[in-house]
């Protein structure tokens, strides 16, 4: 009974951190984790540890399938360099660049003795996957270039496969074996690819099957099948689990989600992996808080600070590196996105349940695993709070100025209004002269026939602005046809099939404007909500 009152607490916890960074503007996923570090580090509540094994059974299929199936095929084929590069010969380079700076420093400030440039090569490997969940989460609600959050997104979801194979090899080498250069090689692109061969033979069959049926408890059992099934079959074969996955998940969100779903499936399929996400991110991060220990990482603080500016001047190293490449080719990156996908870069759970893994008797242990939790934490709390400011000082936000002064002018139009229904209401009164009651009332008019006149000047002016402003509201007027419609099936005025055909119609205009079930939350939450979004992988 107490493993159930820990899941029921653990939720709790969850929802009330997610309603209070709805007021206080915080990263959902970040309120996680310093909710976890005090409830973890004061003995309040009880939580199951995070191991690799209950990490790999239920958490990472479900994490990376969702983020695989969202992520459009189309964008990220199309940015396929980059994210390669980034992810593969990127995540090498900045592996063998943080052993090679770390060791020495580690040696020289006397912080341990006999740690090798294995050990640090180890340490890299482990720490070198990114886990933009929180970045994603900030993107979507400031409405970032989707470019730039697709090269984030994809870069995350390949150099988790590849850091893991990675890590392996490594490991295999500081605990004995050897490993030449070639048949690290020639492993890694057995165990990538072998596990791409699986989450694609997975994906195609439960494809396949989704386009013979129309039942959408049917078919989205068969995406969890995928989800799950593609991770655990290439994982008992000793193949990338998670490269299986991320194929699995792109098969069904772009061919399966569009040859065999109809419109309301497809929107309750994408309803179902966004909660999932929310559920299982939120378990992630309180478990990482509830894992750290805050004692020993403030007596190992000077190695974990050193750490983790290693780590984080490698990556924007090999980030700007792969950019300048790219601006050699079609997939031109900006210096200012480059500057966001380095600081972009956090760690989370897949490196602590890594360094975790190591055999006990292994060298060094203690002090890799008090490396890991302290850079994984200061790159969630340094790097995951910054990061709005970062988006905002380099322009990046989704609102353009013409935006902004559409939204204040809108706003003064309001207030004009607000003041002329003030005004009628005295003109009874008697309290002041009818003369200044018509200067007054003119001095409004004027106010809001100038905001009216700013709004039609910013529409006929900025056309990207029209197309967004009229997409919002495209959403919210449909989304309020789907409110009505249920509204009219609990009365009874419907019956079960004209409701289901109504309401794929619906659905279906939904998707047409470019977001499917993501546009069911855009919309409901440009229609009745303001803040935090839910957060993705």
């Amino acid at each position: 009974m107490e493993g159930e009152l820990a899941i029921v607490a653990l939720f709790s916890v969850a929802s009330i951190v997610a309603i209070a960074t709805r007021w206080l503007r915080v990263p959902y996923t970040i309120a996680l984790v310093v909710a976890g570090l005090v409830l973890g580090n004061t003995e309040a509540l009880s939580a199951p540890q995070l191991t690799k094994e209950l990490l790999f059974a239920l958490f990472l299929p479900g994490l990376v399938f969702e983020a695989a199936f969202h992520l459009d095929f189309e964008l990220f084929w199309a940015n396929k360099y980059s994210i390669h590069g980034l992810a593969i010969p990127g995540l090498v380079a900045a592996i063998f660049l943080t052993a090679a700076v770390l060791v020495p420093v580690v040696a020289g400030l006397g912080f341990e003795h006999d740690f090798t440039f294995l050990h640090g090569l180890l340490f890299a490997a482990l720490i070198a996957a990114t886990d933009p969940i929180a970045v994603v989460a900030l993107f979507k609600s400031l409405g970032v270039p989707k470019r730039l959050n697709v090269l984030i997104e994809g870069e995350s979801l390949i150099n988790d496969g590849a850091g893991v194979v990675l890590f392996t090899l490594v490991l295999a080498t500081v605990s004995g074996t050897e490993v030449t250069f070639a048949d690290a090689v020639l492993e890694f692109v057995a165990v990538a690819g072998l596990g791409g061969l699986v989450g694609a033979s997975i994906g195609y069959a439960v494809s396949k099957v989704i386009q013979q049926v129309d039942d959408p408890m049917i078919e989205i059992t068969l995406t969890t099948i995928a989800a799950y099934g593609s991770f655990a079959v290439a994982e008992h074969f000793h193949w990338s689990g998670v490269i299986a996955t991320v194929v699995a998940g792109m098969l069904c969100g772009n061919y399966a989600a569009r040859t065999g779903m109809s419109p309301s499936t497809r929107v309750a399929t994408e309803t179902f992996w966004e909660y999932l996400a929310f559920a299982l991110n939120s378990f992630v991060f309180l478990l990482i808080g509830f894992e750290v220990e805050v004692g020993d990482l403030l007596d190992q603080w000077q190695p974990i600070v050193v750490a983790w500016l290693v780590v984080t001047a490698g990556r924007a190293v090999v980030t700007y590196a792969v950019a300048a490449i790219m601006r050699r080719t079609p997939e031109r990156v900006p210096w200012r996105w480059a500057g966001v996908m380095a600081w972009g870069g956090l760690r989370g759970g897949l490196s602590m349940v890594l360094v975790l893994a190591l055999p006990r008797d292994l060298p060094h242990r203690e002090f890799l695993v008090t490396l890991t939790f302290g850079v994984v934490l200061l790159s969630i709390l340094i790097q995951g709070l910054s990061m709005g400011s970062l988006l905002r000082r380099l322009g990046l936000v989704g609102k353009s100025a013409s935006s902004l002064r559409y939204e204040a002018a809108r706003a003064s139009m309001q207030a004009a209004n607000a003041a002329l229904a003030r005004l009628a209401g005295l003109q009874g009164d008697g309290d002041l002269h009818a003369d200044d009651l018509a200067a007054l009332r003119a001095q409004y008019e004027a106010r809001r026939d100038e905001a009216a006149e700013h709004m039609r000047v910013l529409h006929l002016e900025t056309a990207t602005f029209r197309e967004e402003r009229l997409l919002s509201t495209a959403r919210a007027l449909i989304l309020s046809e789907k409110e009505s419609l249920l509204d009219a099936l609990r009365r009874g005025e419907l019956g079960g099939e004209t409701f289901e055909h109504l309401v794929a119609d619906v659905d279906a205009r939904l998707i047409e404007l470019g977001a499917g079930g993501h546009a069911t939350s855009a919309a409901s939450s440009d229609g009745r909500h303001s803040g935090a979004s839910t957060p993705g992988r």
